[in-house]
């Protein structure tokens, strides 16, 4: 088992400086504490990269405010900038942005089939990610900002669950925030919706989305219908190793959520067949790609701490998504062919039968199964002290976003004090992305606005 680190924990450390074209770039590692209740405890090391633009001299960064970026997920690193393009172009105008690696992606302290062994068994490795939620990261915020720059505060700019964690900072931590940024990341904040709640509202949503998508491209009814078949008659395993069955197909409804999405989707499903001497088979073009798309090797802290980012009730979320799915007969593919209905696709669910299908998830089974049993899981957000915000608050939120429900955002933007929100259709939910400079614009002047 790994050696737990009691030392006091660090600051930056030193510091490794690169340029790209108009990009200087600088690697930091902090050492936190696993558990923030025990700082006196076990370490863990973080990575963030700060991104400045090239052209300011020495002097004129050192005067620029902070902005820091954290990412969607749960389970997913900061972007790996290039150049200057989309959100990243325009927020050099006017910070010193810090990408954070949250715990456990990344190159923080990464956690995965590979590394959670050095924990122990499997009640180790769940008792380790139980300390891997919004409330941990705010803190580890915090301590990277202390150290960075003392006691000014800076602007966060949260995309998804990145959002969720910013609006946890509000509620925890908002002396250390100048301003705070949300795309498609307002959460449920009302005690009254729970995780199962989360999913009731969210497979209609994936219904919608699902059926949309084939009235864009009709042909693709019919393939997703034949793969269902296919499937349910042989075995297929993808290139990573990751067993293709049904509901793993369904899961492409993924895609649908983003703006390009259901474009990826018609060209991945119109290379799905390929004839051979035995009869149509699937394509090594569609399984190389749908491992791609399914895997979980990179982030596998989506599937073992997904609903948890939900759970402030105490109760076990015990696989929410796949026991609310129960209650929307409408989805089963085998009673969609039977009944000649389109075959609907879901999207971002985690369940156990990935536990067996997912190659970079079987080692982690049992931790997985014991997250979803633990009780005890505590609030996330403050209410009160949210309904009394001063901190400028701006969001973006999408007018039929597939990952986070419309009205639920809505509610919560009605419970902050002094949020100001854009909603709009223009976007998917990767609106950020997709549109770039000109949604942190947006979103900029929002906040700029509101502080009068």
């Amino acid at each position: 088992m790994q050696q737990a680190s009691t030392a006091v924990p660090a600051g930056p450390g030193a510091v490794t400086t690169v340029r790209q074209p108009e990009l200087l770039l600088a690697d930091y590692h902090f050492d936190v504490p696993l558990d923030h209740k025990a700082p006196e405890g076990e370490l863990i090391r973080l990575y963030a990269r700060e991104v400045v633009a090239a052209g300011k001299t020495a002097a004129q960064r050192e005067r620029l405010p902070w902005l820091l970026y954290l990412q969607g997920g749960p389970g997913s690193g900061a972007d790996r900038p290039v150049g200057r393009s989309g959100w990243l172009d325009r927020a050099l105008d006017d910070y010193r942005v810090l990408l954070l690696d949250q715990r456990g992606t990344g190159r923080s302290t990464p956690a995965n089939r590979q590394t959670l062994p050095l924990r122990g068994g499997p009640e180790e490795q769940a008792g380790y990610l139980s300390h891997f939620r919004a409330d941990a990261i705010v803190r580890d915020c915090e301590l990277i900002r202390r150290r960075l720059i003392g006691d000014r505060p800076w602007t966060v700019l949260g995309q998804s669950f990145g959002g969720f964690c910013a609006v946890t900072y509000l509620s925890y931590a908002p002396e250390g925030l100048d301003s705070v940024l949300l795309a498609g990341g307002l959460p449920a904040i009302d005690s009254g919706i729970d995780t199962d709640a989360v999913y009731r509202t969210a497979y209609p949503r994936m219904e919608r989305k699902t059926l949309a998508h084939y009235a864009r491209y009709p042909d693709d009814e019919a393939t997703v219908r034949a793969l269902v078949r296919h499937l349910t008659d042989h075995e297929e395993v993808l290139t990573d190793g990751t067993l293709l069955t049904v509901p793993a197909l369904q899961q492409l409804g993924f895609l649908l959520g983003t703006g390009y999405g259901s474009h990826q989707l018609h060209y991945l499903l119109e290379d799905a067949f390929v004839p051979t001497a035995d009869g149509p088979r699937l394509s090594d073009t569609f399984r190389e790609r749908m491992a791609a798309v399914l895997s979980r090797a990179a982030n596998p802290l989506f599937t073992l701490l997904l609903e948890s980012i939900y759970a402030q009730d105490g109760r076990a979320t015990d696989w929410a998504a796949e026991r609310v799915r129960a209650e929307f007969p409408a989805f089963d593919a085998g009673k969609a062919l039977v009944e000649d209905r389109p075959v609907l696709l879901t999207g971002e669910t985690a369940h156990p039968w990935m536990l067996d299908t997912h190659a970079a998830l079987r080692p982690l089974r049992r931790t997985a199964e014991l997250l979803a049993e633990r009780t005890g899981w505590g609030p996330l957000y403050d209410t009160g002290r949210l309904a009394r915000n001063t901190v400028p608050v701006a969001a973006v939120i999408y007018h039929d976003d597939l990952y986070v429900d419309t009205a639920h955002s809505l509610a919560t933007a009605r419970s902050i004090r002094g949020l100001r929100t854009w909603v709009t259709d223009e976007f998917e939910h990767d609106g950020i992305r997709a549109g770039g400079r000109r949604v942190l614009d947006r979103l900029l002047w929002l906040v700029r606005d509101g502080r009068g």
